[in-house]
């Protein structure tokens, strides 16, 4: 499947910082994500909980679509995706080096 380029500037990918991380009650595979994108705070659910702990995303930058819609995830509201590499079944999630700031879009 193809997408026209005006259909991909329609994602609005951003880089967001993790300033909270937990695992779902209930859920091996799921975090709960606080992520910070400049001019806003969106709450995010992410997988991997087979490959990584809580603490992994901490204060670390990643790239974020932003204008997903809502989706309720194992009950938890989830207001955009992380973005990740597909490694067999792994993430392998898609870091930003810290001196790029919060909020910049991604091209």
């Amino acid at each position: 499947m193809t997408i026209t380029f005006k259909e991909f500037e329609r994602l609005d990918l951003r880089v967001g910082r993790v300033t909270q991380s937990e695992r779902i009650e209930g859920s091996k595979k799921l975090f709960r994500l606080k992520v910070d994108l400049g001019s806003s705070q969106n709450q995010i659910v992410a997988g991997g909980g087979e490959t990584y702990d809580a603490e992994y995303f901490i204060n670390k930058n990643f790239i974020v679509l932003t204008n997903l819609e809502p989706k309720v995830i194992a009950g938890t509201e989830s207001k955009g995706m992380l973005l990740a590499a597909d490694d067999k079944g792994k993430p392998i999630w898609l870091n930003v080096p810290d001196e790029v700031p919060v909020g910049t879009k991604v091209l």
